[in-house]
């Protein structure tokens, strides 16, 4: 097993910079998700790890070694790619057994690791059937199986699990993070889906426009969002965004007033509030009021879009909640949940803790 440094990383194709400046340094033994939406540059980044792409400029180390010129075969990592990528005239076996084949693996020990990583991924009884005879899930265990035997330092996933259906997905995830807690491995997973990213990462390198935006756990990519797009990016549905203004320590706009002792000095900022953060209330009490937009029932809770001003919030109610459509409602944020940007910068801002209050 290996860490993965990257120092001063860029990649560059002609005029176009797909990555700038990039400083990532990734755990042995950890599992780093990168996280972002089409062209943020998580599966150049990717790539340059696995010598697919060689970088412009900076340093690539796994484990100690620098590898910005080493070829893919030479750097013992090992892909898992979104296309299953299996030959469809060879069986379960023989897919799994081709990397050790290649590298001249005996006939006796590859039947063994062949054996081994097939059960890991629950495929012992399918290793004569060829690849047409096998379920999308299936294939994909293939494709991990073919992955694992090699025993790398390290894995590589690009959007593995984008091809499956939604049930299959959530099977697969918890099916791919037992199997890197068991085996250890340092694995970069790369994703557009931030639901991946939340349940399969140590840590999450949220990305745009080739730069990380935000670098760290799930949950605090969740609770303190370092800025506008990371704020709107994590979370479903995502955090609700209101543009106004802060004058005496009260946030306003169109029929928002939302007070709060941590709002710093006077200035337009956007207020930022989860949906689960915001109860459903009568709008004499509430310091934000508009009329139901739209009301949809998620099985566990409600999802409540209200129109205020000219924004829409989404609360989270109750299964039991029962308005409709028109109805005039009050919204009550959690004061410990509630964030502040800056509408220039996009960049949260830190609370300005008051003594004796209660800070967030």
């Amino acid at each position: 097993m290996a860490s993965v440094t990257l120092k001063n990383v860029a990649k560059r194709f002609g005029h176009f910079t797909a990555l700038e400046q990039l400083d990532l340094s990734i755990g042995d033994g950890e599992f780093l998700v990168l996280l972002g939406p089409s062209g943020c540059g998580k599966t150049t980044t990717m790539r340059m790890v696995a010598g697919l792409e060689y970088p412009s400029s900076g340093e690539i180390r796994i484990g100690d070694r620098l590898v910005n010129e080493v070829q893919p075969k030479e750097r013992d990592v090992a892909m898992v790619f979104q296309n299953y990528g299996l030959y469809p005239h060879m069986s379960v076996e023989q897919n799994i057994a081709y990397p050790l084949k290649v590298r001249g693996i005996g006939k006796t020990d590859r039947a063994a690791r062949v054996r081994a990583a097939a059960d890991k991924v629950e495929l012992g009884p399918l290793l004569a059937r060829k690849p047409r005879e096998l379920s999308g899930g299936q294939r994909q265990r293939v494709a991990l199986a073919r992955a694992i035997v090699r025993t790398p330092q390290v894995f590589l996933m690009d959007e593995p699990l984008s091809n499956l259906d939604a049930k299959l997905r959530v099977t697969m995830r918890a099916e791919i993070k037992h199997l890197q807690h068991e085996l250890g491995v340092t694995t970069i997973y790369v994703t557009h889906d931030q639901i991946e990213a939340m349940t399969l990462a140590d840590r999450v390198a949220v990305m745009n426009e080739g730069r990380i935006q935000q670098l760290g756990t799930p949950a605090e990519i969740y609770d303190t969002p370092a800025n506008l797009f990371v704020a709107g990016f994590i979370g479903s549905p995502p955090m609700n965004l209101i543009p106004g203004a802060v004058s005496g320590g009260t946030f306003k706009a169109t029929d928002v007033s939302v007070t709060h002792p941590d709002f710093g000095a006077d200035g337009a900022g956007i207020l930022g509030i989860r949906p689960e953060d915001i109860e459903v209330v009568d709008p004499q009490v509430a310091g934000i009021v508009g009329s139901v937009y739209a009301v949809e029932l998620t099985g566990e809770a409600n999802l409540v879009t209200v129109l205020t001003g000219t924004s829409r919030v989404i609360a989270r109610a109750s299964r039991a909640w029962d308005g409709k459509i028109g109805d005039k409602v009050g919204l009550r944020p959690d004061p410990a949940r509630i964030h502040l940007f800056d509408q220039q910068t996009g960049l949260r801002i830190e609370p300005r803790r008051v003594p004796g209050a209660g800070n967030h």
